[in-house]
């Protein structure tokens, strides 16, 4: 292809909205431009590089045995009102009417439809295991769009089904599917992890999140040093310590053991309310500091009960961890006579929610401001702690008075569980966020380290949650109906593209992996008004062309630092720079994007050697069949 054909309107200044590299050099590459918040068109080269992520895609979802199917961008409310997520989802979901008054919305996944799709044309477990794909555009109506395709409403999505008769078939496929998206993320040239993960509003019993390591991400996986360990830090396990001491029992039960419970003590700590303040007044490490965090406990709409949460000081409750722990007491509300009742497990209740009290509640249920909370002496609270919590011994707490702490505190001097009526029965629990350095929860033996990362795909074991809801079931072998086991797996296209260059560019712009580049190798002839110069360029650009090597000719009459500019910009992996000074010893200059130094060869030689440094650059990446977008 020509330079001077193509639609390529590049900009020398950063766009005043962008605030991602992926989203600035997409916009300055010409690549991609907008329509509206968070909705954007594919001008050629961005397209071009979106469909390669895609071909791939396809390519090694279909060697995996699914099967390509499209469904509508538009779905009815039925079809969510029957699995129950028309209410629960929430604005996110672009509702509309049809001229007949008809319910409707713009799909931003697709459970419901293909659901509905596999109940009424697989009738029998002879038929099954089934996994069904779709590249399709999704809407998700986000309430801040930013971050160009990384986090746009309208976007490009593969999303893929699995149907099965049992268990052991759904994780077999499960297991594919991972295998399946590595060697995707591999062909693309990126450099990820594959991390367990939150299954979120999708549900399901587990799911892996694979991140494309990136200093930019939002997101941060913890990962082993010595193993294969990885997850998502609003997912990962904290191990708990190894030996638990006595110090929660009441001071008359311990023994003596070498470490002596000193007598609680009262200290004034004037307008010091962060746990960073009272360490550096009482000249302790914030690891000897019990933080206490006051929750409020929702069913639906109604708020049911307040709760208090000890994490160390150094450490962050996490959020996830703790709603399914709160998820797992029934009844947590004061009302019952016997305080048993408050421990009762419940069966699933995903009505349930929690949030940080405000200053009223806090105050209320503590009797002091903001930053003074303390476990010690709190009423008709439930207190639950974090492992880390365990053993601690002569720790600080709030005093639940202002300007006032407690030093000296043990876990004898209040109770886990309902207060004043302590109950036993809760114990500690994994509620904090994983830090650096702590043991790896897999092996034991290595410590967490803390990266970025940007999400390009999720896959999840989704069970029967979305079978049973909208009745899809299968004859199974001894003519009785069950329900189909299901599975879903999601990958960004986009999003896939955006995160290639968040990870790969540099001061001059995107150095694409050879796999995904919207071209492979730029030709450039330094002055296309010189026979010789345009003579050797457009030999070497028909001879790649023949070698099924993607090239792209600048045949623009322009100074050699502008197209310099626009190549860098742009991440072309290859060029050829062909120019009358090189040209005069019969050579040219073949140059990657990704090192600095040019290698010099002879015109007869260029398009051979180009060729040899691509299919370097993709190793094992390299294409099964030809690309036609």
């Amino acid at each position: 292809m020509l330079y001077s054909r193509l639609l390529i309107p590049t900009l020398k200044e950063d766009p005043a909205e962008a605030e991602v590299i992926s989203h600035r050099l997409m916009v300055r590459a010409g690549m991609i431009r907008k329509v509206a918040a968070g909705i954007y068109t594919y001008l050629p080269l961005g397209w071009r590089t979106v469909m390669k992520v895609a071909e791939i895609v396809r390519q090694e979802m279909d060697s995996a045995g699914a099967q390509e199917i499209m469904m509508p961008a538009v779905q009815p409310a039925d079809l969510w009102r029957q699995s129950g997520r028309w209410d629960f989802y929430g604005k996110e979901l672009l509702r509309f009417k049809d001229r007949h008054d008809n319910e409707f919305c713009i799909a931003p996944t697709a459970e419901e439809v293909i659901t509905d799709l596999v109940k009424r044309e697989a009738k029998s477990y002879r038929q099954l295991p089934m996994n069904l794909y779709q590249i399709q555009t999704k809407f998700r109506d986000e309430i801040r769009p930013r971050f160009g395709l990384m986090r746009g409403r309208e976007f490009i999505m593969k999303d893929a089904y699995s149907f099965h008769k049992d268990n052991e078939s759904a994780e077999a496929e499960y297991w594919n599917m991972y295998e399946t998206y590595k060697r995707i993320f591999t062909r693309c040239g990126l450099n990820f992890r594959a991390v367990e993960a939150d299954t979120g509003n999708i549900g399901g019993s587990f799911s892996h999140e694979f991140m494309v390591l990136a200093e930019t991400g939002e997101d941060f996986i913890a990962s082993c040093d010595s193993c294969e360990y990885a997850a998502n830090v609003e997912k990962a396990e904290c191990k708990p310590p190894e030996q638990v001491e006595p110090s929660r029992l009441p001071r008359e039960m311990v023994e003596d053991d070498g470490g002596e419970l000193k007598p609680l003590e009262k200290v004034h700590t004037p307008g010091k309310k962060t746990v960073e303040e009272v360490a550096e007044f009482l000249h302790v490490p914030l690891k000897k500091i019990v933080k206490t965090l006051i929750y409020d406990v929702f069913e639906g709409a109604a708020k049911k009960v307040t709760i208090a949460v000890l994490v160390r000081g150094d450490h962050e409750v996490n959020e996830i961890k703790l709603k399914k722990f709160v998820m797992t007491l029934k009844n947590l509300w004061p009302g019952y006579q016997d305080p048993n009742e408050y421990i009762k497990v419940m069966s699933g209740d995903k009505n349930v929610e929690i949030a940080l009290a405000d200053k009223e509640t806090v105050e209320r249920v503590t009797g002091a401001p903001s930053g003074f909370a303390g476990p010690v002496g709190l009423k008709d609270v439930i207190i639950i702690a974090d492992h880390a919590v365990d053993g601690m011994r002569n720790f600080i707490t709030g005093g639940n008075k202002a300007d006032t702490h407690f030093k000296d505190v043990n876990m004898g001097d209040f109770a886990l569980g309902v207060t004043p009526t302590p109950v036993h029965l809760i114990k500690f629990w994994d509620l904090r966020k994983i830090a650096p350095g702590d043991p790896c929860p897999k092996c034991g033996s290595g410590k967490i380290e803390i990266f970025k990362g940007i999400e390009v795909g999720h896959i999840f074991m989704l069970g029967t949650k979305y079978s049973e809801a909208m009745k899809c079931t299968y004859k199974d072998d001894d003519g009785s109906d069950k329900p189909m086991i299901m599975g879903c797996y999601g990958i960004g296209v986009g999003r896939t593209a955006a995160a290639a260059i968040e990870q790969n560019n540099d001061k001059n712009g995107i150095i694409w992996p050879a796999p995904i580049a919207p071209y492979e190798v730029i030709v450039l002839p330094l002055n296309v008004n010189d026979k010789g110069v345009m003579d050797a360029a457009t030999e070497i650009y028909e001879e790649l062309k023949k070698d099924g090597v993607e090239a792209l000719l600048d045949d623009r009459d322009l100074r050699a630092g502008f197209k310099f500019k626009d190549a860098d910009l742009i991440g072309f992996p290859v060029s050829v720079v062909v120019g009358e000074k090189n040209l005069k010893d019969g050579l040219v200059e073949v140059k990657r994007r990704s090192a600095g130094e040019a290698l010099k060869v002879r015109v007869s030689e260029a398009a051979c050697k180009t060729g040899e440094i691509i299919n370097e650059k993709k190793g094992t990446a390299g294409r099964k069949r030809p690309f036609n977008p």
